[in-house]
């Protein structure tokens, strides 16, 4: 499938931001892309630490990313703040449950699906984590994205490791990885510190974000969360450091965000 409207932003150098828990802002090409828009202070019992995201995070899009349907990735009232007329990619079986709720320019997709927004190709990539939204039925696919133009850029959604990390993407610029969760254990289909530095030696990006930190949390377990608050990035900086030494490491705060630079030929 093709987009071809004309993109938003004006041709500059790549750029990520990191807006919060699952959410990054990519642009480039001329193009701004948003991942799984948690934009709220509430979203069901999750309060989120910090400002709201400004409007300079949502204006303008011309695409946004949706991994998987659990509520603290799919949030329809978030989605309704977002500006422009973006595309939504969406898995396949969360369609119907846009389009009941308002939104037209829906496209589903599975693994292994590339849809063309105006220069980009956003490819959707296998992920290993229950997609499954109570209220939808059924198992459901989770996904994640790369979204390929001056650079490639991967963004995990929620997964555990997955032997198909290896070669998913060559020569890959950036990777978005999660690296917690707001709950007081990570099952196996998450990746903590420790899985997403095993999940860089896999990917072997020139780059490296941790994402899923810092965001939101259940205040009822507030005392929990407090240690989580800066730890969990930390963690997986040393992880990687002694796993893949070749990646570079950028921590980011919410809001934070850097200009993506072009590979050397060293790389």
């Amino acid at each position: 499938m093709s987009d071809s409207r004309e993109p938003n932003a004006s041709a500059s150098a790549p750029r990520l931001t990191y807006v919060g828990h699952g959410c990054v802002l990519i642009e480039t090409d001329g193009v701004r892309v948003l991942t799984d828009p948690v934009l709220r202070r509430w979203v069901g019992p999750l309060l989120r630490r910090g400002p709201l995201p400004g409007a300079e995070a949502t204006r303008d899009l011309d695409a946004v990313l949706i991994t998987h349907l659990h509520p603290d990735h799919l949030d329809a009232a978030s989605l309704r703040l977002v500006g422009g007329d973006p595309v939504i990619l969406i898995p396949d079986h969360g369609v119907a449950y846009l389009r009941e709720r308002g939104f037209e320019h829906v496209v589903g997709v599975t693994q292994g699906r590339k849809v063309a927004v105006g220069p980009l190709v956003v490819a959707a990539t296998e992920a290993d984590h229950s997609g499954r939204r109570h209220s939808t039925g059924g198992k459901g696919e989770a996904l994640g994205f790369v979204v390929r133009g001056q650079r490639s850029i991967y963004v995990a959604g929620d997964t555990g490791l997955f032997p198909g990390m290896a070669g998913l993407e060559p020569g890959l610029d950036v990777a978005c990885l999660p690296i917690d969760g707001w709950g007081p254990r990570l099952p196996e289909d998450h990746l903590d510190p420790l899985r997403a530095a095993q999940a860089l030696a896999l990917l072997e990006p020139r780059i490296a974000v941790p994402i899923h930190w810092g965001t939101y949390y259940p205040p009822a377990l507030a005392e929990v969360w407090r240690g989580r608050r800066t730890r969990p990035p930390r963690i997986f900086a040393g992880h990687a450091a002694r796993l893949a030494p070749q990646v570079e490491v950028r921590v980011l705060r919410p809001g934070e965000g850097f200009e993506v630079p072009p590979a050397t030929p060293a790389d």
